[in-house]
């Protein structure tokens, strides 16, 4: 990556923490986010913390997809970050509304120790609380600086009030008439009259107490469930598992001069009860999609949480993994469950990206897609058990037309499902842009007969087909067909059977073509060669390719 002139520059004046309080005057606002990415590129913590403590725009953007050779933000300075965020609040310079960490999160252990989504989560959380508190306290110490102020204002006033009533006694004194006139209407003795300042300020300390005693719980009831003004808007994805529950739940109910918005929420092993309870708490506006995994939702469990998902206008993305839910389980009122789920689906009016992971709902994908009031874009249905009628189904829904990304793996293709799979991309060929097809038993016979169609997806950019039983020769006819699609740039190819230790069954499944162990004895490059030359041959040189599943990400090619 060529760096620009700014950007080496930045890197440059961030290098050296001493002088920044030399430059960090003089810095326009256009040059803040140059010299922030530099600070992010060169790990320096502390000059992250002094920019975003005085941040000069209304809105600073830190997550998100990076470009290419751009350096994700290290642990230490997403935490330096945070905590500039809330000394900032208090910081006349800062111009901070809304920070924006979405996407923010790596992968835990990643290179350049970046953070993952649970410990930002977290972290933003202790964030949000930290803020309260702190806003708590300036609070307190304003209020003692205001009962200083008003306790001197009294004593002022009782020693006015005091040297009045002096001179006011003399003067009587000195007119006999005016005071037995005085003493008749009112008859004050010179000893209440001369009452030191010092006793009625001891006097009404007393009374003062007496009454803060009495009402003090109520003073602070009204404190705590005062409407705090909102300085700045956390806008964040949040995981949530059973150890960060607690948190999260706090965070999200503390109301103080952050406030935490989640755009895409991730729970994993919690329960219904817990996931109805977040969702209660979430803005009904900022929330556009929800991920539950390895929760036992049930059929039942869905079913509930379906109507309140419907109270979120913008929510597009549901996606399901492992939540045990089994139609095959369920006989005895399956159909109302079924209708129920149905119903829930409906009222999910913008939904657009639906995943289910096996959830084990063979022949009853007409029942829940059917329902759906808009086309979808994205539909993953990989370990789904699908049967020849879900497929002849899905391939005349009215989604297919407006798919741009399909996910069938694990679901097992014949020769009875094949019609419907060529039918499916005929009608998906001009949107259709990533497939996977991974793990589906395609041997070299069955991936022939797709093949004309899959050449007909011209607007196809990767296509998954690991762990399938495929030869060589067949590699070779896919790598033919891949070459002459103009818009594929990610091929994910399995390992061909001459490259298992013998031993391996006939028809292997996805599960066996995992496990079983490659024959050192080939090399390894000699099937990565051979499609090569295929694919030069053809003259093709921009099509990636790779057998590597578990490195495979198909946003390469976005």
């Amino acid at each position: 990556m060529v760096h620009s002139l700014v950007s080496l520059c930045a890197r440059e004046v961030v290098s050296d923490h001493s002088s920044s309080p030399t430059w960090l005057r003089w810095v326009p606002r256009e040059l803040y986010g140059a010299l922030l990415e530099a600070a992010y590129a060169c790990c320096k913590p502390l000059a992250v913390g002094e920019l975003v403590q005085r941040w000069p725009e209304r809105t600073l953007r830190v997550g998100g997809r990076r470009k290419t050779g751009q350096t994700a933000p290290s642990r230490l300075c997403i935490q330096a970050l945070l905590l500039a965020v809330v000394r900032g609040l208090a910081d006349q310079r800062s111009a901070l509304q809304v920070l924006d960490v979405c996407g923010l999160q790596g992968d835990e252990g990643g290179i350049g120790d970046p953070m993952g989504g649970w410990s930002l989560t977290v972290a933003l959380c202790t964030m949000v609380v930290q803020a309260k508190a702190g806003a708590h306290r300036t609070q307190r110490k304003e209020g003692d600086r205001e009962r200083k102020r008003f306790s001197a204002l009294e004593r002022e006033r009782d020693l006015k009030r005091e040297r009045g009533q002096r001179m006011e006694v003399k003067e009587l004194k000195d007119d006999e008439t005016c005071r037995e006139k005085t003493r008749s209407e009112s008859p004050v003795s010179d000893e209440e009259l001369i009452k030191g300042v010092r006793r009625r300020m001891e006097m009404e300390r007393k009374r003062g107490v007496v009454v803060t005693g009495s009402g003090g719980g109520k003073l602070e009831t009204e404190e705590k469930e005062a409407d705090w003004e909102v300085l700045v808007q956390v806008r964040a994805d949040i995981f949530v598992n059973a150890r960060s529950l607690e948190r999260v739940h706090l965070a999200l109910s503390t109301s103080g001069p952050l406030k935490l918005q989640c755009r895409y929420l991730r729970v994993e092993e919690i329960s219904v009860a817990s996931i109805r309870t977040l969702l209660n708490l979430l803005p009904r506006r900022a929330l556009l999609g929800i991920d539950v995994r390895y929760s036992s939702l049930g059929v039942a469990g869905l079913a509930e949480l379906l109507p309140l998902l419907s109270t979120f206008p913008e929510l597009n993305s549901l996606r399901l993994h492992y939540c045990n839910l089994d139609i095959r389980r369920d006989n005895l009122g399956q159909e109302r469950v079924l209708r129920n789920l149905s119903q829930g689906l409906s009222n999910l009016q913008e939904l657009r990206h639906l995943s289910l992971t096996a959830l084990r709902l063979p022949g009853q994908l007409r029942v829940l897609l059917s329902a759906l009031p808009q086309p979808l874009e994205v539909l993953e249905l990989p370990y789904l058990s699908l049967r020849p009628a879900d497929f002849a189904y899905l391939s005349c829904s009215h989604h297919v037309s407006s798919l741009l990304q399909l996910d069938l793996s694990e679901n097992c293709l014949d020769e009875t499902t094949v019609p419907s799979i060529r039918r499916l991309l005929c009608q998906a060929s001009s949107s259709l842009q990533h497939l996977s097809l991974s793990g589906c038993g395609l041997t070299d016979g069955l991936l022939g007969m797709l093949l004309p169609s899959l050449g007909g997806c011209w607007a196809l950019k990767s296509l998954a087909l690991a762990l399938n039983p495929l030869s060589r020769a067949g590699l070779c006819d896919l790598m033919r067909t891949a070459a002459r699609m103009p818009c594929l740039r990610l091929l994910l190819y399995p390992n061909p059977l001459e490259d298992y230790q013998p031993g391996l069954p006939e028809l292997p499944s996805s599960t066996q073509l995992l496990d079983w162990p490659l024959d050192e004895s080939v090399d390894n490059n000699t099937t990565s060669n051979k499609l090569s030359k295929v694919m030069m041959d053809s003259g093709r040189s921009d099509l990636v390719l790779t057998c590597d599943l578990l490195n495979f990400d198909k946003d390469m090619v976005d």
